[in-house]
């Protein structure tokens, strides 16, 4: 059949997807988790840490395939060492309260705080209080070990700007394509000569912070939003350099959710995975016709792409942070979604989205 790189798919027709389960770790199991981290010895680098990995996964450290989900422990006055790499992370208190120096600014962070750590930039974390200091680190460097390329540093000198070898006039104009880019014919193709591809538009990539006290006056004024609300109760963590992706990361969305008691939504589906963090309340979420029951402080692969779901609240309030690789399918072009199954998908980003009854339920 030739060489071991050739794989015949003559006439193969496509697969059905293989949905990975979805998995709920219990509060109780990540708090024996992080007591067993903190009974350890501190290590050089400082960072105590574990990795939630699916039972599925052959191929990365993701609870996801593409969705690493770490949980760090800091003992009272421990601190890590700077680190850099070229992943980006959301980060989220689930205990105690400490500072992150994230580029060269400390913010003091506490109780559901959400944070975001860009690209290449360098941080650390300290535990400024009396107990211990527990978060989780959302990152898309599952994905990147799986392509091979998660660059990541400890202590990591200045970084170097990149600067452009000097050269003479003579040798600019030589080495400058004089025609920029160009359309090549009328449907819409261009051609865009090295230059310019080397050195595409930067976009400042900032460290925001989103304090739980100020995220949660806003979201508890959506509970006005009557039971036939056909949407979610929800605010997305936006950084604005995301653009279109509608991201928190140019990976990840996170967003806020409040769902009042007894309130079930919609019966829905998307490819981006979905990874909740349940931290009031209790309820359950119906993935493919098999029920799972969640309360707070546990963490649930919730929605593995694709996978039909919805989610329910029992008698009380629940509050959850919800992480999706929403950003990195509309960026490539490959987030299929479906808000209501009686509806046809769409690919968000490109065609047409979907709308509410917001404005008739409020």
């Amino acid at each position: 059949m030739g060489k071991d790189y050739f794989r015949d798919r003559t006439g193969s027709t496509p697969e059905p997807l293989d949905l990975w389960e979805p998995i709920v770790i219990p509060r109780e199991e990540i708090d024996e988790e992080v007591e067993r981290l903190a009974s350890l010895p501190q290590p050089a680098n400082g960072r105590r840490r574990s990795v939630f990995v699916h039972p599925r996964n052959q191929k990365s450290l993701g609870l996801a395939p593409g969705i690493e989900v770490a949980l760090d422990v800091l003992k009272p006055g421990e601190r890590t060492v700077p680190y850099r790499q070229n992943s980006t992370q959301v980060n989220f208190v689930i205990r105690g309260q400490g500072s992150s120096n994230v580029d060269g600014r400390i913010r003091s962070t506490s109780l559901y705080d959400v944070w975001n750590t860009p690209s290449f930039v360098p941080y650390w974390h300290q535990n400024t209080g009396s107990d211990l200091y527990v978060r989780l680190t959302y990152s898309n460097a599952a994905l990147l070990d799986m392509m091979n390329v998660h660059y990541v540093e400890e202590n990591p000198p200045p970084r170097a700007v990149a600067v452009e070898e000097k050269m003479t006039a003579e040798d600019k104009k030589r080495r400058t394509s004089p025609f920029g880019s160009f359309p090549l014919n009328d449907e819409g193709a261009w051609l865009m000569p090295y230059e310019i591809l080397i050195s595409p538009p930067s976009v400042p990539s900032p460290a925001l912070f989103w304090p739980w006290k100020d995220v949660k006056s806003h979201l508890d004024r959506l509970e006005a939003l009557g039971k036939d609300y056909l949407g979610r109760r929800l605010y997305l963590l936006y950084n604005p350099m995301t653009g279109r992706t509608n991201g928190t990361t140019p990976n990840f969305f996170a967003t806020m959710t409040i769902r009042p008691p007894r309130i079930v939504d919609r019966p829905h589906r998307h490819t981006s995975a979905a990874v909740n963090y349940y931290f009031h309340g209790s309820g359950r979420s119906t993935v493919e016709g098999e029920v799972y029951r969640w309360k707070a402080g546990d963490l649930m692969l919730s929605a593995p792409g694709w996978a039909v779901h919805n989610h329910a609240s029992d008698d009380d309030y629940v509050y959850e942070l919800t992480v999706q690789d929403q950003s990195l399918n509309i960026a490539m072009e490959s987030l299929l979604w479906q808000e209501s199954l009686k509806m046809p998908l769409a690919v968000l980003g490109v065609d047409e989205g979907f709308g509410t009854n917001r404005e008739a339920a409020e």
